[in-house]
């Protein structure tokens, strides 16, 4: 069990026209944690202290660094330190042409873009088609998502992920970077032997290149979002076989890619 704390509280003064008063309010905890990989300094990434472990095995498969769990044969987490050791059966060669020291913020941007083109064309694959979704379990997946994370309830500090069936939600994750609630999705089916096939992925934040590769690694046919997606986003959707579907709130939504897993009404 972790020792640390997603949230702290601090006082904080809650300004309104004509009063103010000081409150206790919950703030999320923002945590960097390094990971090493053998011997060599591999990242650092910012992040909510909490599923640490199963961050740190999405985020090595996502970036080509493992191929499965089974490459692994430890991981230590040193929450005082801040620091996570990973060793695998055998050794990783981490080429310059690949990879280097950077360090992975936990905000929007261009933190992953520079790896498209070398560890995320080796790991993003076409989706199979194994799922087919209806509009009203969209809307009520996503309404899961939604009312089920306690984090961002209190803090309204974290994006929420969640693998799902077309009619449950499996297993949710929260972080403050929207990537790191993937990764600790990813791990977690790695780690237990999931399939991830025939699941959905549900997310509270915008449709991204980023995010929709991490779909495609993760390996699930359709990712729901409550928020947009962009153009760069949709055109690797249609590439990767992935059926994109933004803007669920209250009775609608968006189908932008690949509608066929998308059982509606005909027209």
């Amino acid at each position: 069990m972790s020792d640390l704390s997603k949230t702290i509280t601090r006082p904080v003064l809650k300004v309104q026209v004509g009063k103010s008063e000081w409150e206790d309010d919950e703030v999320v905890t923002e945590y960097p944690l390094t990971i090493f990989l053998g011997d060599e300094e591999f990242a650092t990434i910012v992040c909510t202290p909490a599923d640490l472990e199963e961050m740190v095995i999405g985020f090595l498969a996502a970036e080509g660094a493992i191929r499965s769990y089974a490459d692994i044969k430890q991981v230590t987490i040193d929450e005082g330190k801040g620091f996570a050791y990973v060793d695998t059966h055998q050794k990783t060669m981490l080429s310059q042409s690949f990879y280097s020291k950077r360090r992975i913020t936990s905000c929007c941007g261009k933190s992953r873009q520079s790896f498209y083109f070398f560890s995320d064309a080796r790991t993003a694959k076409p989706a199979e088609d194994g799922v087919t979704v209806t509009p009203e379990q969209c809307l009520q997946l996503m309404n899961v998502l939604q009312a089920s994370s306690d984090i961002h309830r209190k803090t309204g500090g974290v994006h929420n992920a969640a693998l799902c069936t077309p009619d449950q939600v499996l297993l949710q994750y929260s972080d403050i970077g929207r990537h790191n609630a993937l990764d600790k999705i990813y791990g977690y089916c790695l780690r237990e032997n999931i399939s991830t096939a025939d699941k959905i992925l549900t997310f509270s934040g915008r449709i991204s290149s980023e995010v929709l590769l991490k779909a495609a690694k993760i390996g699930a046919g359709i990712i729901l979002s409550k928020s947009a997606p962009t153009d760069l986003a949709l055109q690797l959707a249609e590439e990767l076989n992935i059926t994109a579907i933004g803007f669920i709130r209250n009775d609608r939504m968006n189908v932008y890619t690949n509608p066929h897993r998308v059982i509606v009404p005909t027209a």
